[in-house]
């Protein structure tokens, strides 16, 4: 029997694991392409896991994306529009894929979705949750946590509007988002790949035991929750006049306090962070973020607590 207070939920049958959503982050594109030759290794007993390359004509050109950033494009506006020739190319798949693993918030959605990303941050090994009232996604993510124990292994909370995009993830019931680096754009690091690798496979044991039946007891997690993004400084003709200053470049989930250093502009001075308390920043000098403005994310401690979760016998 599960213990008083415990969430029963149902089996995670189906699971989606997603290389390429953006086509010049190749630890995810190697890794799918692999398993999709070989599933020997994300094999489990108790589910089927469904390697997919998301964006095949931007893994080719190697570059982000083609028409529009996929990672952007699971919006319900996007879903509901009619096909029709001049539909942007990531616009279309986004509504194939919605079809072949949701649809988007139905009964028939996959249960899991792990999107695999690299960043050029100084991120570490980083696990994304959409929500902090999802008892399973907390509990998976603490098993990898504390299963892989890796020094470097945080959490970002993206559940605040303003810092919430249409993610490709967000089509199956539970998701997690790997955002792992430091890596360039369009270059595998073998280390990098390990990582991801070893992250993929500890989710996959996680949801295996929870099939079987173990009963994972309460936990708390520390999460990092985002609520605001940093523009970079610009002029009155939108050019940036202000870099990632050297105090804050790879200093990704360190504290940062008002007055401390954030940019350097092109003319020698310091920009320094005005807000009113201690913050952390991450994503801090995202290559890919250069087009949407965004020199960082501002985020706060805080902590997460789940119920014991056990799967449901019905």
């Amino acid at each position: 029997m599960a213990s008083v207070g415990a969430a029963c939920l149902p089996a995670v049958r189906r699971i989606a694991v997603f290389g390429g959503t953006h086509g010049n982050e190749l630890s995810g594109v190697f890794l799918v392409r692999h398993w999709l030759r070989d599933r020997s290794e994300i094999q489990r007993a108790t589910c089927e896991v469904h390697p997919f390359l998301t964006n095949p004509a931007a893994v080719q050109r190697c570059t982000r994306y083609v028409d529009c950033d996929l990672n952007r494009a699971f919006t319900a506006e996007n879903l509901s529009l009619s096909q029709c020739d001049s539909m942007l190319h990531e616009v279309k798949i986004a509504q194939q894929i919605n079809q072949m693993f949701g649809p988007k918030g139905s009964d028939s959605a996959y249960d899991l979705a792990l999107d695999l990303h690299n960043t050029t941050s100084n991120m570490g090994n980083c696990l994304i949750l959409k929500t902090s009232n999802d008892d399973f996604t907390i509990q998976l993510i603490h098993y990898i946590k504390n299963t892989l124990a890796f020094s470097n292994c945080n959490v970002l909370l993206l559940e605040n509007p303003a810092v919430q995009y249409g993610a490709i993830r967000m089509v199956a019931k539970h998701s997690v988002g790997l955002e792992v680096g430091p890596q360039p754009q369009g270059v595998v690091r073998a280390n990098i790949l390990e990582n991801m690798r070893k992250l993929v496979n500890s989710a996959l044991d996680f949801a295996h035991f929870y099939n079987e039946g173990k009963e994972f007891p309460p936990c708390t997690l520390d999460v990092y929750k985002a609520f605001e993004k940093v523009n970079y400084p610009r002029d009155a003709e939108g050019q940036i006049i202000g870099i990632i200053h050297p105090q804050l470049q790879d200093r990704d989930w360190k504290e940062l306090n008002p007055g401390d250093p954030s940019f350097l502009t092109l003319d020698g001075k310091t920009i320094t962070y005005s807000g009113s308390r201690a913050v952390y920043p991450v994503f801090v000098n995202e290559a890919a973020y250069y087009e949407k403005d965004s020199a960082f994310l501002l985020t706060q401690k805080v902590t997460l607590t789940a119920k014991s979760v056990k799967v449901s016998k019905h």
